[in-house]
Order: structure tokens, then C-alpha cells, then sequence
């Protein structure tokens, strides 16, 4: 299966490098990645992996100890790795790709009104009088599930609940019209029944506007709910990506199977939860061979000592382990992840059903 979308964004072997006190931590290990318009992409591993540091080099928003040491970003025509000021980023960052981060409280000003805070990013970036950004304004509002926002665009971010907040959040990420949106955790300081309300609205204005999706997240159940593709990233690097299908039910990396038999939703009552053993690498040495090898019980001596290539399972499916080697023994993943489709529908349904529910009653 090959993918008939255009390619929007181009990413080719980027390495990310930090400078922390007399040492060098190495975040991004030669990672490649492509986005294609109107799809979503979820990037998924443990803390610490890799996924937010890899989309902040597409809108320059690296710490100041932070810096791309190689590769490129292609991005209409244009290396963004070559964008060296903030100034530089002025007509791709907010306006081209646009973040909405994990915590609407540290990303909304307390001391301005919500309105206000739209309408300046409105005016700001697409040159509109105040009068026309307000209207913008109000309608983005509205879209984003508002209800009275003529009434509700003079209110402080300490009136709205969290719910509310996350939601003015991604009505001032989408007031410049990105054709990229990525989402950082956006989910993740809200309940479940807030959470389903956010994912589905995301999905609804996706489908308006038309823009691509990225998803950082460590909740498999949101990845089975909302993503196209998926790219599992370990120790910096991408180990597995393939088709959302591909990922759950046809995974070929030991670290995906680890991932996967994390899910709460496996559990058995009486039984103890799947907990990964070990620990991550540490980025600030180098690492030989393959990074999951000291957890992964599937390892043989070679994980130890060559990092294993890229291996195709189809066009779009590929994972970076030499399990897939025709000369590796044949490996059969766990039992628990074996029979994922069924339990995989039922947590989508799940979040469907609670989406549906919300809807019906604020209809009523």
C-alpha cells in the first residue's frame, strides 16, 4: 500500500544534541519522518524518548541548550533547520504549524481576557482591524464548542474549567489556519468524559480545515481513538512506524509489544499490570547497538553490538530490529497482545460512546 497524499513536511535524519553543563545529551538519534496533509500521526513512547524535542525542531522552540546538529526539514520548499532566530520563524511558527500544549493554564495569559488573546494572534498574523478579529474570534469560539461566546469573550482564563481552557488553547492554535497542528499531551490533566469531548472536537475541526495532525502521547488508548499512522520512538529514536492497524495488530518491534501489553485494558482482575523492566538509556552516552536491548528478553548478541537497519514489512510499515532478519529465529509476540482487535474496538467505542453522550446532552 503506498500513500496517494501529498507530503507537507520532510524530515531527514535529524539529530538533536543538548549541551548541559560540560556534558552533551544526544535527544534525537537520526531520525526520519514524513507528514501528509489531512492525516494524523501519533508519536508514542515512554518519557523521555524523544517526542516532544522531534516537533519542536519543526517550529524552532528547542531550549536555548538545545540545537539540531544534523539533518533537514523540509517544508514548502524550504530547510527549516536553517532557521537560526526567532524572527525567522515568524511566518511558520503559529502561522504554519501551530502547538497546543499539555496545560491550558501555562499557556493562556491569566491577566488578559480570553477574547483579547485570540484576537491579538488574529490580528497579528492575519492582518485583520480589531472589529474583524473579534468576529474571527467569536466564530472560532463557537467552533470550538463555546457556548454564548459573545457573552463568554470578555472572561478571564481563571473563569473557564479546565475543559473550556484546553479548548480557547486549540481556537488560538487554529486562528492563523495552520495546515499542522500538533498536539502535545493535550488530554492528559483532564478526565476521561473532557478528554473524549477534546479528541472528538480536534477530529471534527480537522476534517473542516483540513490540516495534519500530530499527536504526542503515551495513552494507546487515544492513539487507537484518533491516529492514521504511528511512530514509536525509543531512545531517540523511531524504532517502529506503520499504519495505526499495523501498530496494534501487526507490531514487529519487541519495544511496541512492551508498549502494547502495558495497556491497562489488558489487565485481568486479580492480576498484576505489565511493567516494562529496566530502565531507559541514558542520552548522554553513546549507545551501541540496539537502545532496547538490555529490557527486551527477545535480545540476541547482535542487539548488543550493531544497530539494526531498517527492515520494510510493507510500504508503509517498517521497524528497526534485527527480529525481522531473515536469519533471526522466529519470535511470536506476547499472548496477551496476540488478540488485540477486539479489546483495541472496545476502547475506541468507549471514547466514542462518552464523545456521543456529551453531545446528546449539551444538544438537549
Amino acid at each position: 500500500m503506498t500513500n496517494n497524499k501529498n507530503k507537507i513536511l520532510s524530515a531527514k535524519d535529524i539529530t538533536v544534541k543538548f549541551k548541559v553543563r560540560d556534558r552533551i545529551l544526544t535527544a534525537i538519534r537520526n531520525v526520519s519522518v514524513d507528514l501528509y496533509e489531512n492525516e494524523t500521526l501519533a508519536i508514542v513512547g515512554e518519557s523521555g524518548s524523544g517526542k516532544s524535542v522531534l516537533t519542536k525542531t519543526f517550529t524552532g522552540m528547542l531550549d536555548s541548550n538545545g540545537y539540531i546538529d544534523s539533518g533537514s526539514i523540509i517544508y514548502e520548499g524550504n530547510d527549516l533547520t536553517e532557521l537560526k532566530k526567532d524572527k525567522d520563524w515568524v511566518g511558520i511558527r503559529g502561522n504554519k504549524i501551530a502547538t497546543v500544549f499539555q496545560d491550558p493554564m501555562t499557556s493562556l495569559n491569566p491577566i488578559l481576557t480570553i477574547g483579547t488573546q485570540i484576537t491579538e494572534v488574529i490580528i497579528k498574523h492575519q492582518d485583520k482591524s480589531k472589529a474583524e478579529a473579534k468576529e474571527i474570534a467569536i466564530d472560532l469560539m463557537r467552533k470550538t464548542g463555546i457556548s454564548d461566546p459573545e457573552k463568554r469573550f470578555d472572561d478571564y482564563p481563571f473563569e473557564y474549567s479546565g475543559g473550556m481552557r484546553q479548548r480557547i488553547v486549540i481556537a488560538i492554535a487554529l486562528a492563523c489556519k495552520p495546515n499542522i497542528l500538533i498536539c502535545d499531551e493535550p488530554t492528559t490533566a483532564l478526565d476521561v468524559t473532557i478528554q473524549a469531548q477534546i479528541l472528538d472536537l480536534i477530529k471534527e475541526l480537522q476534517d473542516e480545515f483540513k490540516f495534519t495532525t500530530i499527536y504526542i502521547t503515551h495513552d494507546l488508548g487515544v492513539v487507537a481513538s484518533v491516529a492514521d499512522k504511528v511512530a514509536v520512538m525509543y531512545g531517540g529514536q523511531i524504532v517502529e512506524y506503520g499504519t495505526v492497524e499495523d501498530i496494534f495488530y501487526n507490531s514487529k518491534h519487541p519495544y511496541t509489544w512492551s508498549l502494547l501489553s502495558s495497556l491497562p485494558q489488558l489487565g485481568e482482575k486479580g492480576d498484576k499490570l505489565y511493567a516494562i523492566p529496566g530502565t531507559p538509556p541514558s542520552l548522554y552516552n553513546e549507545i551501541k547497538g540496539d537502545a532496547f536491548a538490555p529490557r527486551n528478553p527477545f535480545a540476541m548478541e547482535i542487539d548488543f553490538e550493531v544497530e539494526p537497519p531498517v527492515f520494510y514489512v510493507s510500504d508503509v510499515h517498517w521497524a528497526k530490529t534485527w527480529l525481522l532478519d531473515p536469519r533471526a529465529p522466529k519470535v511470536e509476540m506476547p499472548e496477551v497482545i496476540r488478540d488485540l482487535h477486539g479489546k483495541i474496538k472496545k476502547i475506541s467505542q468507549t471514547y466514542n460512546a462518552i464523545a456521543q453522550e456529551e453531545a446528546n446532552n449539551g444538544e438537549q
